[in-house]
């Protein structure tokens, strides 16, 4: 779906308004005909002043269990509950419900910076001499030979506990 600017749903409101038939909006916006069925029924709720231009709304823990529980719970439509809530989308709704049931049944918070970057390897310089490129890869071969001892290990630990529950049984 592409993103609908504030003027874009103004139109789709007003043309829709006029009698122009959803399948026609939606090839016209390139967007599907259920979020327009959804963008009418939110203005008509809450009137233009649901489209947000600004940044998106931050939900607590406690408002998202609020609102889920209104549709697992109290068996509301997702549909319903999300125009009652002048939720940005109804999918937003719908994502929510599966992360909750996917956690647990518990709300778990997304965090909201940045991830750290993951350590890319050195990059080899262009001009290394041969006598730097050798202790390079000495030193890359120390470290995959350490890595391939402990991986040995652990998989010789876990054979040995797989094994002591056997013969527990």
């Amino acid at each position: 779906m592409s993103k609908l600017s504030y003027e874009d749903k103004i139109n789709i409101y007003n043309e829709k308004k006029k009698g122009v038939s959803i399948t026609k909006l939606s090839k016209k916006y390139c967007i599907r005909d259920n979020h327009i069925k959804y963008l009418i029924r939110l203005i008509d709720k809450h009137g233009f002043d649901a489209l947000r231009t600004t940044k998106n709304k931050i939900y607590s823990k406690e408002e998202k269990e609020r609102i889920i529980n209104r549709v697992l719970l109290n068996n509301e439509s997702a549909f319903s509950v999300a125009i009652d809530e002048c939720l940005s989308s109804d999918g937003l709704l719908f994502l929510w419900i599966s992360k909750y049931k996917e956690n647990g049944y518990n709300i778990v918070e997304r965090k909201r910076r940045r991830s750290t970057m993951s350590k890319k390897p050195a990059k080899q310089k262009k001009n290394e001499t041969m006598e730097e490129k050798i202790k390079r890869l000495e030193q890359e071969n120390l470290y995959l030979k350490a890595e391939l001892d402990y991986s040995k290990k652990l998989r010789a630990v876990v054979q040995a506990r797989k094994n002591q529950q056997q013969k527990k049984k």
